[in-house]
């Protein structure tokens, strides 16, 4: 299990270059620390830009989508 979270936090870091949104950093150590996040509005960033923030993560294969529900979204490693 470790190795397997091992690989994907490298996944996100590396993922994270190709990232614009102003909560990026923020949102990336939240990523890493934490179980799960919700798509939610970060200090700086739009609710939409921060959804587009984590859509762009799972299209680069940094994070997934963990809840399967299309009201209420987790994402996590």
């Amino acid at each position: 299990m470790h190795a397997h979270l091992a690989r994907r936090a490298e996944n996100l870091l590396a993922a994270a270059p190709k990232l614009r949104g102003k909560d990026a950093g923020m949102m990336l150590a939240i990523l890493i620390s934490e179980d799960a996040q919700p798509a939610r509005t970060g200090n700086a960033a739009s609710e939409r830009s921060s959804c587009r923030l984590f859509d762009r993560l799972v299209a680069l294969g940094g994070v997934r989508e963990l809840a399967g529900r299309p009201a209420f979204r987790l994402y996590g490693l």
